[in-house]
């Protein structure tokens, strides 16, 4: 495939962002047609990013990230979960089992050896509910029964988003599966959002619709240093340049759009990007070239 290193060979990443200690938790791999992950790109430009296996499929990590603040510990994403079937599996390329049986998933593991537990997780943060970003919300146990996979922890996603979740059609539907979310709202543990909100001191959503039409990023500060996890707005490195957009985005010229401002303002104010599926590059500096942005990988 190609001689660069996966970043899911290592379960957790750890650096500082001014006060702030966050974890970059590698939840996993998954495969998906690189022609659909880079629309209207032609593949002899996308392929020298991300190579493709022999049924034209490119490996996107599923990173999700934790996040100690003095008022809370929050999980950002939960990746893809162990609920789906073997079918399911194969078809995406799935690769999120934990090594340790006593682990539902990957996510579970990855937070264990950041030296936490999933009761000690109080804010998950949803950037939207498709099952590879939200498919950890819950899992399976060993008895085939559906539970929250974060109990004491309050789930927080866009109004709209749950709200276009509900109404999903043809083209949207394989992409949101009720077991995801439905079980948290009637838990009592979903909590509504809408726009550009702080839920805690230093972590706020900043909505970037096109992906989906409510899709929102996570913005972390503390002492003057901003992180942004991007999601699906910019989900590999490889998507900076701006007219390289997901043929998944239901409205791509919104995403052009919310890909302008919010790469304005990243490299204006050097913010460092977390990439949810890029498979090499977890994290990185946002930086101007001249033609557009670039990153700066971070140690």
């Amino acid at each position: 495939m190609t001689e660069r290193t996966l970043a899911t060979e290592t379960l957790v990443r750890t650096r500082t962002l001014g006060r702030v200690r966050i974890h970059a938790l590698e939840a996993g791999l998954q495969r998906l047609d690189g022609g659909a992950m880079f629309g209207v790109v032609p593949k002899p430009l996308w392929e020298k990013r991300i190579p493709a296996d022999e049924r034209n499929r490119i490996p996107l990590a599923l990173r999700c990230l934790l996040v100690e603040t003095p008022d809370a510990l929050v999980l950002v994403e939960t990746g893809l979960g162990n609920k789906e079937n073997e079918k399911f599996i194969d078809i995406y390329g799935v690769e999120n089992a934990s090594s340790e049986a006593r682990y539902p998933d990957r996510l579970q593991e990855a937070i264990a050896a950041a030296g936490f537990s999933v009761d000690d997780i109080s804010i998950v943060i949803d950037t939207h509910l498709h099952f590879d970003h939200a498919g950890g919300n819950t899992f399976r146990d060993t008895d085939g029964q559906v539970r929250l996979s974060f109990p004491n922890a309050t789930y927080h996603v866009q109004r709209g988003e749950w709200e276009w979740a509900h109404r999903a059609n043809e083209r949207t539907s394989a992409s949101y599966l009720p077991h995801n979310f439905d079980p948290v709202m009637e838990a009592g543990r979903m909590k509504l959002v809408e726009g550009d909100v702080e839920i805690i001191p230093g972590v706020s959503v900043y909505r970037t619709p096109g992906h989906c039409p409510h899709h929102q990023s996570v913005l972390i500060s503390s002492d003057g240093e901003v992180g942004c996890f991007l999601a699906d707005v910019v989900p590999t490195m490889a998507h900076l340049p701006l007219p390289w957009i997901m043929g998944y985005d239901v409205e791509p010229l919104v995403t052009l759009e919310s890909k302008r401002a919010l790469l304005k303002r990243a490299t204006d104010e050097r913010w460092l990007l977390v990439s949810t599926h890029d498979p090499f590059t977890p994290w990185g500096y946002a930086v101007a070239d001249g033609r557009g942005t670039k990153v700066e990988e971070a140690a």
